[in-house]
């Protein structure tokens, strides 16, 4: 993962928003849950999680949309693309990686909902794998 005294930009596809998370993601995992699936229009997304005071919208604003109980998603209204995740109990904003200027610094670690993984969906072997969402903080995504 990235130096923690790092900060990193990122922003959706027209540049209409923008946004700074400083040091290093919590986690970084792909998530291939309906919920997430049915957001991107694609078989899962890659999430980075930022302790929310480290991440700061810089230009623009996101728009939020509640898609189920205690879950906040966030996106660009102009473009559509997805931006963020939040829900009741997080400790973290989820952050697509894919949206920052370097996704390399959010390699994933782990693969999340299994449970709802689409047949056509290959994945890494090297990578944990959960069928749910890992509840346990320590167990999180490890390096």
């Amino acid at each position: 993962m990235a130096d923690s005294s790092q900060v990193h930009a990122g922003g959706c596809l027209c540049g209409t928003v923008r946004y700074t998370v400083h040091g290093a993601p919590e986690y970084s995992a792909h998530c291939h849950c309906r919920s997430c699936q049915k957001a991107a229009g694609a078989g899962f997304v890659t999430w980075s999680g930022f302790a929310p005071k480290n991440f700061s919208v810089t230009e623009g604003e996101i728009t939020i949309c509640a898609t189920s109980q205690g879950v906040q998603r966030g996106f660009c209204g102009r473009c559509g693309s997805s931006l963020t995740y939040s829900g009741e109990g997080w400790d973290t904003i989820g952050i697509t990686s894919a949206t920052l200027d370097d996704p390399a610094i959010a390699k994933p670690t782990g693969n999340v909902y299994l449970a709802h993984q689409l047949p056509w969906v290959v994945l890494d072997d090297d990578l944990k794998t959960y069928e749910r969402f890992p509840q346990d903080d320590q167990e999180r995504f490890p390096d």
